[in-house]
């Protein structure tokens, strides 16, 4: 893995009983322990690896509300409020910047969508603009391209994914909370009915509550316990380059690529809208729920089969609790960055912005976005199995969201009234003949 990402102590007591486990140390796990700490509720989380080692520091750290789906805006807005008060109630820098997002296009029917979508942004208080040709170059300074136009919030930002969740995390464990790395959770135990247990490699613990925030191991972790819970896995890639001239201070998307500034001097490079899916079992048995989404998206996306159906197919879901697990057979989900799409990438950075011609890798790194039919997540507590609760399913938007996500999911567990409306979120609707497409009119 060559993106950084700090490191925190692991707790070395392993408790017997805890008010809430979590499982998964991502930035959707971690915020709900930190606010669920905050209010004095006995929270342990369990992680299979390392604090914040997989999609949750592999990300392009940005913080935006801007081009969310309709129905995430008010967990973004949300977010966004969390991401300006955090740093200073947790005493730590996360590198947070409010720079805003800016969106360039060279497309009259692209500008065209985002109008539609500022216009409903409005409704929930998110402030918008829409760029004019001239406004678009402004804001690309020195750009070689020409825009028709673009999409503004200065309102949105950026942070430092190597560093938020560990330091969430210090932050938890300083209000009581227990975080235990290199320990997966093998299975849950019930009682009458509903939770009452979790399994780990080291043990177990007592519990009424688990929250799976386990991303990309959400689905099998259910699938072991009956839960049927539709997630396919989208492969993306990330470079940092070396260090270069200030030219962009807001993250900026175009048509070919992404990039903000870092805190290193450097800048975070992807493209936009590109990863790869790989054929597998599980996203076959659940292809129908993910065609809309895929229809709409699969210019961006590279499909392979290979090595990944036949592990999943030889991949039992039915371990015990005395056997080793497939979450302690891979700890940490570490893929091989696609160097050719990062190559296009830069390339059209370079070429984009001739200032920035020297401009050369200094590391890259792969990473496994979980995602939901619809792209949104699922917050949300599983009827069939009273006790166990989900945030998972982020689709590519967890990092941004995850402060509020972890907020709304404390609230959830504990029974206050929601930070958020989670009904969007709810597990049902996978299931109930709920529309499952992505609706951001974007």
């Amino acid at each position: 893995m060559q993106q950084p990402l700090e490191r925190i102590e692991t707790d070395t007591e392993f408790p017997e009983a805890a008010d809430v486990v979590v499982i998964g140390g991502g930035i959707a796990g971690i915020s709900t322990a930190y606010f669920l700490a905050k209010r004095g509720v006995s929270v342990v989380v369990l992680e299979k690896g390392l604090v914040g080692a997989e999609q949750s520091s592999r990300n392009w750290g940005w913080c935006r509300q801007q081009g969310r789906d309709i129905a995430e805006l008010d967990l973004a807005r949300l977010s966004m409020s969390l991401w300006e008060t955090l740093p200073a109630e947790i005493g730590a820098d996360l590198g947070f910047r409010k720079v805003g997002v800016a969106f360039v296009t060279d497309s009259a029917a692209e500008l065209a969508a985002w109008e539609r979508w500022r216009d409903i942004a409005r409704e929930h208080q998110i402030h918008s603009q829409l760029l004019t040709a001239a406004e678009a170059q402004a804001k690309t300074p020195g750009s070689a391209r020409r825009w028709v136009g673009g999409l503004q919030t200065p309102s949105d930002g950026c942070a430092e994914p190597s560093k938020v969740v560990p330091l969430l995390a210090q932050a938890a464990r300083r209000l009581g909370a227990v975080v235990v790395q290199n320990c997966a959770v093998r299975l849950m135990e019930k009682k009458g009915g509903r939770v009452a247990a979790v399994v780990t490699e080291r043990g177990a613990i007592r519990t009424n509550a688990v929250l799976c925030a386990g991303g990309a191991w959400s689905s099998l972790f259910c699938r072991r316990h009956g839960v049927d819970l539709p997630q396919a896995v989208v492969y993306g890639s990330v470079a940092r380059t070396t260090r270069a001239v200030d030219l962009l201070s807001q993250c900026v998307s175009t048509p070919g690529f992404s990039v903000r500034r870092r805190t290193d001097d450097g800048y975070t490079v992807a493209m936009s809208g590109r990863g790869t899916v790989h054929l597998t079992p599980s996203l076959l048995r659940y292809g129908w729920k993910f065609l809309p989404t895929f229809l709409q998206r699969r210019r961006g996306l590279k499909i392979r089969l290979g090595k990944a159906f036949l592990d999943e197919l030889l991949q039992s879901s039915k371990w015990s609790a005395d056997e080793v697990s497939p979450f302690e057979k891979t700890r940490i989900l570490d893929p091989l960055p696609d160097a050719e799409l990062l190559g296009r990438a830069l390339g059209e950075l370079r070429a984009t912005f001739p200032e920035l011609g020297e401009i050369g890798i200094e590391g890259s790194w792969g990473g496994v976005i979980d995602s939901m039919p619809d792209a949104v997540p699922v917050i949300s507590p599983v009827a069939a199995l009273p006790g166990f609760f989900l945030s998972t399913g982020f689709s590519g938007h967890g990092f941004g969201v995850g402060p509020a996500a972890g907020l709304a999911a404390a609230d959830m567990i504990t029974g206050s009234a929601t930070a958020v409306d989670l009904t969007p979120f709810r597990y049902s609707r996978l299931f109930d003949g709920t529309r499952l497409r992505p609706d951001s009119k974007l």
